[in-house]
């Protein structure tokens, strides 16, 4: 059974930083790419990063050169370090694995930008 729970999440005044953790079980870890996706309120959920098994690291423009992907295989893990935080960047933040043509999703973890 594939499991994904997300941590790291909470209130974070603008230009704060968050680091958010993604725990994988029920899948060889190494061989899928991760995603972390975000929905903010009266918005659809839109990709934010993705690492694939390679290493290879892509960014909604969005965040680009302020939010950081990275894995550790060897745990499980799949993290999203964010930097120079926006209240634009106030969502649910969610943890994606696509296994064949099943998507699995985390419950997901509240970020909040406000001073």
């Amino acid at each position: 059974q594939v499991q994904l729970v997300e941590s790291g999440g909470g209130l974070v005044q603008p230009g704060g930083s968050l680091r958010l953790s993604c725990a994988a079980s029920g899948i060889i870890f190494s061989f899928y790419a991760m995603r972390w996706y975000r929905q903010a309120p009266g918005k659809q959920r839109e990709l934010v990063a993705v690492i694939t098994s390679g290493g290879t690291t892509n960014y909604a423009d969005s965040v680009l050169g302020r939010f950081t992907i990275s894995r550790d295989n060897a745990k499980n893990m799949v993290y999203l370090q964010m930097n120079s935080l926006k209240p634009e960047d106030t969502a649910v933040y969610y943890c994606n694995s696509v296994l064949g043509s099943i998507n699995y999703w985390g419950q997901g973890t509240q970020v909040t930008v406000s001073s």
